[in-house]
């Protein structure tokens, strides 16, 4: 997607004096960015108005209190900071992984790319996300098997393969973060700065505040905590434009929103669309144009609905696999938890880019030449496209200022839950990547925490520091998501290939991904030149260029391992991952009961060897299915036939389509609101206990089953697993 948030040049003098104003004032743009995170605020704009928004600082700090006085879930231990205990359960694990993927850059993307395509544009972009998700299952449970006291994915790395390729893939993973975090802020500042006016400089410094905060009290499980917060309002507001949209009279159905978007079709015909309409999965290309200036001189850009497919789920492997805060997720979840999660969470996601950009992207096309719409008499700008204003200008044309307040609550919590994922993933790095393996080898657990601390909240600092950068230096948010596939697919299969293959040799782990992001590099400056003469910043913004660049950096490797494997292969013992202590053990005369099955915990002992860990290995059988399974059916089965077939939906399939993602959207609400509630109801019986009768439990973070207060030790429903109680002391 692009992002553009310049205004228009002389070229397009006439859209840019027509600047719509902000919805709301910049008090409230100031009262969310801020004062959410510390006080009890409460919006003055409609249907929210009734609502208090909690802090969730404050509500973490005093949660993690709660939880560390009732349950033994001490934050001030590494293994409760960074880890959770390894204990989290499905519930919340998959409400994490939804969350993780809901970037405020994905929801006004996929808006933005529903404009511009019609319907192929929301469905690839979430089929660019889903099957991912789903085939990080496959990894997570691999690392849960062979070395089940990782905190990173680069220790892994640096077990099997040396000081070298630690170091190469720790500049692999910390690229993939800050590309990440710079794509957050820049996106969610810009939609912030156009709902409420607020600086822009302001709006990126001061988001990672209360992020920085409430993570540097609680670690991954506040992470996982706010998620669960984030996701679920998020979610409910979502919900809530699906059913607001059709009680406003210009619509009141899904039938006439067709009739709508069939005269926006005829009215601004898609060129690359079958027959020009927005209502086809054939969308081979549409020339889109931006606004002139000295730095994208070009006024004319390729957008090619099928490329920008490809291009999108390349870097969203990327994005997932050298991601390290899906590896500490996945590390953080009970070894029965991680495949059930993921699958779940990645399955679920799918609904929210797909309805979202379907249903907002619709009304903003069929709406424009209506009084209800901001921009009415025009269209919308070129600038303001690309400024991914679609979705607020679409919630505004349907519920006004409840609309514009409704966005800004989603854009802020949907940048600061995933921010705080990647700010735990960074800390994790340079507490226990660089500082425990390089400067302290002896660290004591106070020694990480502090670190982690110290990560935190210099990553928070940076992150906003090299996002302005990249504004004031010109570097737009639509240009680094395009290539930003060239820097982090490479790692793809090297990475894989560590986990999953033992005859990757420490040549090829090193070499592939440096040779792969060589070969990308050299594709994509060299496609810009080839294609559009010259290696400028709006030539290798291009969308060409970036999937020949993604292409390559993402599939050389896998030429690249396997023929360095076959000079020198490696025999890997997994066995060998565990000679290394990696977990910090309680402090002594405490106890932290990290897994509750004894037949899992078993296995989790186990040296992998054939025949070894078969409840585990069933798990991953599982998700290798699943991950197969989303794959066709995301990518093949389901989207191809209709692209092939040149099908233009008629009103009863678009009915149909919309009703089916708006039940997929409603079924992930209940997932992510509803399931962990559910999953975790034990929990809070053991929290209640604890707190009225004056026992600690130990180890209930997440387990299933909760011991009794009255005594020492007592076995649960659940065969074979017990409980641990203390007296709360002080």
């Amino acid at each position: 997607m692009s992002l553009y948030t310049r205004a228009a040049g002389a070229g397009s003098a006439a859209a840019s004096n027509e600047i719509v104003k902000p919805a709301l004032p910049q008090s409230v743009g100031y009262i969310v960015v801020v004062l959410i995170g510390f006080i009890i605020a409460f919006s003055q704009f409609s249907p929210f108005d009734t609502q208090s928004m909690l802090t969730f600082v404050a509500v973490m700090m005093f949660v993690t209190r709660i939880l560390k006085r009732t349950v033994g879930e001490d934050n001030e231990r590494t293994e409760m900071f960074m880890t959770a205990n390894r204990n989290v359960r499905v519930g919340l694990t998959a409400s994490a992984v939804i969350s993780s993927w809901l970037w405020s850059t994905a929801m006004l993307g996929s808006t933005l790319v529903g404009y511009n395509f019609g319907v192929a544009g929301p469905f690839w972009f979430a089929a660019g996300c889903s099957p991912m998700i789903v085939f990080f299952a496959l990894l997570g449970i691999s690392c849960k098997r062979k070395i089940p006291e990782a905190h990173t994915l680069l220790e892994i790395v640096r077990i099997r393969y040396g000081t070298t390729a630690h170091i190469v893939y720790m500049g692999l993973c910390l690229i993939n973060n800050i590309i990440a975090v710079a794509n957050m802020l820049l996106g969610a500042s810009a939609a912030i700065t156009a709902l409420t006016g607020i600086h822009i400089i302001a709006a990126t410094f001061l988001l990672p505040v209360g992020v920085v905060l409430y993570t540097f009290v609680g670690g991954i499980k506040a992470t996982f905590l706010t998620d669960y917060f984030h996701t679920f309002t998020i979610l409910i507001i979502a919900c809530y434009f699906t059913a607001k949209a059709f009680t406003i009279p210009e619509i009141s159905s899904i039938g006439h929103l067709y009739d709508l978007v069939l005269a926006a079709s005829k009215a601004h015909p898609v060129e690359g669309n079958q027959a020009g309409s927005y209502l086809t999965m054939t969308s081979k290309g549409v020339g889109f144009r931006f606004p002139k200036n000295e730095i994208f001189p070009t006024d004319v850009r390729s957008w090619q609905g099928i490329y920008f497919g490809i291009l999108h789920i390349l870097a969203n492997f990327g994005l997932v696999i050298m991601d390290t805060s899906f590896f500490v997720k996945a590390f953080a979840a009970s070894p029965s938890a991680v495949v059930p999660g993921y699958v779940i969470g990645g399955i679920a996601y799918f609904a929210v880019p797909w309805c979202l950009g379907t249903l907002m992207s619709s009304i903003a096309l069929g709406l424009e030449n209506q009084p209800r719409s901001p921009t009415f008499p025009r269209r919308m700008s070129t600038a303001e496209v690309s400024g991914g204003l679609v979705l607020p200008y679409a919630a505004i044309t349907i519920a006004g200022k409840g609309g514009a307040a409704g966005i800004l609550i989603i854009t802020f919590m949907a940048v600061t839950s995933t921010l705080s994922a990647q700010v735990i993933a960074v800390s994790s790095i340079i507490s226990f990547d660089i500082y425990r393996t390089y400067f302290n080898k002896g660290a004591s657990d106070g020694d990480v925490i502090r670190w982690s601390h110290y990560g935190v909240v210099l990553f928070g600092v940076f992150s906003a520091a090299f996002s302005t950068a990249l504004h004031y230096g010109g570097v737009d948010l639509g240009w680094t998501l395009y290539m930003l596939g060239v820097l982090t697919c490479p790692g793809i299969f090297p990475t894989a290939f560590t986990i999953l293959w033992r005859r990757q040799s420490t040549v090829a782990a090193i070499a592939s991904p440096l040779l792969g992001m060589a070969t990308g590099l050299g594709v994509w400056l060299g496609s810009a030149h080839g294609l559009y003469g010259g290696v400028t910043v709006a030539t290798t913004g291009q969308i060409l260029p970036c999937v020949y660049g993604t292409v390559a950096s993402a599939f050389s490797p896998l030429l690249y391992s396997p023929i360095l494997s076959l000079v020198g292969p490696q025999n890997f013992d997994w066995a060998d991952f565990r000679k290394e202590k990696l977990a910090f053990g309680p402090p002594e005369g405490e106890q932290v009961v990290g897994v509750i099955d004894p037949v899992i915990k078993q296995e989790l002992n186990e040296a992998t060897s054939p025949g070894s860990q078969p409840h585990l290995k069933h798990w991953g059988r599982i998700a290798a299915y699943w991950s197969l399974a989303t794959f066709l059916g995301h990518w093949v089965i389901w989207p191809l036939p209709i692209y092939a077939s040149k099908y233009i939906f008629s009103k009863m399939f678009f009915r149909a389509w919309l009703v089916v993602a708006i039940i997929w959207i409603w079924g992930t609400l209940l997932i992510a609101g509803f399931f962990p509630l559910i999953d975790g109801r034990r929990q809070f019986v053991a929290v209640y206990r604890a707190l009225r009768y004056g026992k600690q439990t130990i180890g209930l973070g997440g387990a299933n089953g909760v011991g009794s207060p009255e005594t020492k030790q007592s076995s649960t429903e659940n065969v074979g697993e017990t409980r641990e109680t203390i007296e709360v002391k002080g």
